[in-house]
């Protein structure tokens, strides 16, 4: 009986925790927001995978600093080109500023893992009207599936 008590007690305790999955791994605000708003997408041409695009929307993990435009931080891999003349198109509309990043930056922490083959940028794109915001990037023959994102109704 008085196993069974203790037993019911600390199931009780386990019950009533306040934690969240963000909670085991240290994360602050941003970076949770962050982990919920990145989107991935291969690069392909021909069929076959040219690279990989990360995506995350700005406006939600920051929205008192990124509101008056689109902003999205975008990380970039495309296998065996230096230079790459990337198209990034948010609803068949084409960014209005994009600027190369450097590896460490004020946007490392959201990113998790960090590496050193991967191209960074911030890009920014005229604020839509509309709720769904659909990323796409071209690249030449290359193209990646659209990254959408739901923005909040004001």
């Amino acid at each position: 009986m008085k196993y069974l008590f203790m037993f019911s007690v600390f199931v009780l305790f386990l019950g009533c925790a306040d934690k969240n999955a963000f909670s085991k791994f240290g994360m602050n605000k941003a970076q949770e927001l962050s982990a919920s708003s990145i989107q991935t997408s291969k690069i392909k041409s021909d069929g076959y995978m040219d690279g990989v695009f990360s995506a995350i929307y700005l406006n939600d993990v920051y929205p008192d600093k990124y509101f008056d435009n689109e902003y999205f931080l975008i990380s970039l891999y495309i296998k065996g080109r230096k230079d790459t003349n990337i198209n990034l198109m948010l609803n068949k509309k084409r960014c209005i500023k994009i600027k190369r990043l450097p590896q460490n930056n004020e946007f490392s922490d959201l990113v998790g893992a960090n590496n050193r083959w991967k191209k960074y940028f911030l890009v920014v794109f005229k604020k839509e009207k509309s709720t769904t915001l659909s990323l796409v990037l071209e690249n030449g023959q290359s193209f990646s599936d659209p990254l959408v994102y739901q923005k909040d109704k004001l």
